[in-house]
């Protein structure tokens, strides 16, 4: 199993959860996915945030739900690695988008801190320190994919070419319309932005999607399902990519499966 010792500034470098019920969420990923939950302290015993392993390897991260996002539904966040989260924020305010927290130390872990883009879209922002992301992806029960969905892509795609210094190769994806995957990495693309699709009901606000790979698609929405939760759309065939499905985990959060297609 291949890996990371740390990510490439401007690429994807970590995902996590903002759950309502972290315990039900380290009970419901565990089983989904076989990942083990540890959790961390403050020096004075009370929790701040878990990690998730597979084979003893952080995969993710999950934080309480703070007091102010009562009754909204759980997030899974997209983290971008950048060496100073001040010039970065400044830049997207001066490229039209919006601080929604600004820098912050996280202990020795590293700094954060999170902007939303022209769309309302939020991701956030990664300085490592102790922490530098996720030390294994693009495996089965791994995070492997980070997708902007939006009603403006032209407005998308120039505010994180200014950001972040993306490119983007573009796909033909036939009545879905064009799908931009940035350029980059060993995966064939860093992640990637398209059109919201048509028929989203309006109450989907732009988002970043977070996927996550698994070897048998079918199976792993059986376990998704039989611990409580939903599949909100799909199972579908992405020709020449594979078979992916939404999911909302049971207090709501939601994430994408994809079971790549075999490769010759």
């Amino acid at each position: 199993m291949p890996t990371f010792t740390s990510h490439a500034v401007g690429t994807p470098c970590w995902v996590d959860l903002m759950s309502p019920d972290v315990d039900a969420a380290k009970a419901y990923y565990g089983a989904v996915f076989g990942w083990t939950a540890e959790d961390q302290s403050d020096g004075d015993g009370n929790y701040t945030y878990t990690m998730f392993h597979q084979d003893g390897k952080a995969v993710a991260g999950m934080g309480a739900q703070p007091p102010a996002m009562a009754g909204m539904p759980p997030v899974w966040n997209s983290y971008v690695a950048v060496d100073d989260p001040a010039a970065v924020v400044a830049k997207a305010e001066a490229a039209g988008g919006q601080v929604m927290m600004p820098p912050m130390q996280v202990m020795e872990a590293g700094e954060m801190a999170i902007i939303a883009d022209p769309t309302g879209a939020a991701i956030s922002l990664w300085k490592a320190g102790e922490h530098f992301g996720a030390e294994v992806t693009n495996e089965p029960d791994t995070w492997s994919w980070n997708e902007l969905m939006t009603r403006d892509i032209d407005a998308a795609l120039a505010f994180y070419a200014e950001v972040f210094g993306w490119t983007y190769d573009q796909m033909d994806m036939g009545p879905a319309g064009t799908y931009n995957v940035i350029a980059g990495g060993e995966n064939n693309g860093l992640g990637g932005l398209m059109p919201m699709p048509p028929g989203m009901p309006d109450m989907v606000p732009n988002h970043w999607a977070v996927y996550f790979t698994v070897s048998d698609l079918e199976a792993t929405l059986a376990k998704a399902t039989g611990n409580g939760g939903m599949v909100t759309n799909g199972p579908m065939e992405i020709p020449g990519i594979g078979h992916s499905a939404a999911v909302h985990d049971p207090s709501g959060g939601s994430f994408m499966l994809m079971q790549p297609a075999a490769q010759a």
